[in-house]
């Protein structure tokens, strides 16, 4: 059984739909129905998560310019921030926009569905055991699933049909809005006086299906812990710099056919979340735990190894789940084409990132 409810966000552009999924499970005979609730209703509905989705949404802030009336400029800023050296750490978002495809850099900003109710994006609580994470409530937070092939779309294709990929997000038509959103953003960094020019990062007709986060709390370490899994697929990503006021831009880089398919954690090896002494964060992916039944042979065969170990590192070794790819189609600086480019099948054994305080 599940309900949803359709309202309007306080200034937005479209409406949301929120679906709440109960648990009920009925047997292969039994037939559901979908109605809109009340207030009262909803508040009384009690489901194993959340599934939201947005419909003709189009978001956009401005810049760091007064418009031409002179109202404010509306910006996105992170203070409160200092360098070792005691200077004020500022970073500001002067553009950040989320539109349907062929929005021109953002220039021109359409419509774009997020999710659907047959596949929304999710914020859920699992259970561990099904994820392989023994007797744990996980928090997930997921963008729309993957699918069959025969159900889904090339996940890069702007003309994809139905029955070419594993994504469900499908490609814009002419009757069709798309759920596909071109996203970008404009940045820029200062210390103190010394301010970086305008970073550009857009990606046209983006799509993520298929990526989590997965959080749950490690009772041994007494830290959070966690799974993340990013697909992003895009038939052009491009960065490029320019100077704050606009006037001069330097080489545009592209990435055509841009896919990243990035796994950081897994069931054996989960991504560790803490801050150190120093209040900076810290990132880990320990290395695998030898198991705790026999020994592999010399030779490194089944046959003279530990059946039990052999499999657990056979499995550890070529399961797919726990791998990351990165393709690209076509690599280019300005005018210089430096053709295609891959990573494949990286395996991730041991991580450790730590932020630093910024300083000259």
């Amino acid at each position: 059984m599940a309900a949803f409810k359709t309202v309007k966000t306080f200034g937005g552009p479209g409406p949301l739909a929120v679906a709440f999924v109960s648990a009920l499970m009925c047997s292969s005979l039994a037939h559901t129905e979908l109605r809109g609730l009340s207030e009262a209703e909803l508040s009384d509905i009690e489901g194993a998560g959340i599934g939201v989705v947005l419909e003709d949404f189009k978001f956009s802030h401005g810049t760091d310019q007064p418009g031409p009336d002179g109202e404010q400029a509306r910006i996105f800023r992170i203070g409160g921030i200092k360098s070792t050296d005691g200077r004020d750490v500022d970073i500001t978002v002067n553009h950040l926009y989320i539109s349907g495809s062929g929005s021109d850099y953002g220039q021109n900003l359409s419509p774009v569905n997020l999710g659907r109710l047959i596949n929304p994006y999710r914020i859920d609580v699992v259970d561990g055991n099904a994820i392989g994470v023994p007797d744990k409530a996980v928090l997930e937070f997921a963008a729309p699933a993957l699918v069959n092939p025969g159900q889904g779309y090339d996940c890069l294709s702007s003309n994809a049909v139905t029955g070419s990929g594993t994504c469900a997000s499908r490609p814009k038509s002419d009757d069709f809005v798309g759920e596909r959103p071109d996203i970008g953003l404009q940045m820029n960094l200062a210390v103190g006086e010394d301010r970086s020019a305008n970073i550009n990062i857009h990606a046209a007709s983006a799509v993520i299906d298929g990526s989590y986060l997965r959080l749950w709390g490690d009772n041994e370490r007494r830290q959070m812990v966690g799974q993340f899994r990013l697909n992003f697929y895009s038939p052009e990503v491009s960065i490029n710099a320019c100077e704050l006021d606009g006037s001069e831009c330097g080489s545009r880089i592209l990435l055509r056919d841009f896919i990243l398919e990035l796994a950081i954690g897994n069931e054996l090896q989960p991504v560790f979340f803490d801050v150190d002494g120093t209040g900076n964060f810290v990132i880990e992916v320990a290395s695998i735990r030898r198991p705790g039944f026999g020994e592999i042979g010399a030779d490194g065969q089944r046959a003279s190894s530990n059946p039990e170990a052999w499999d657990f590192y056979e499995d550890y070794y070529t399961n797919p789940e726990y791998r990351s790819n990165l393709f690209i189609g076509n690599f280019s600086v300005g005018d210089r084409d430096f053709g295609s480019a891959r990573v494949e099948g990286m395996l991730i054994q041991h991580l450790e990132i730590r932020t630093r305080d910024l300083a000259p």
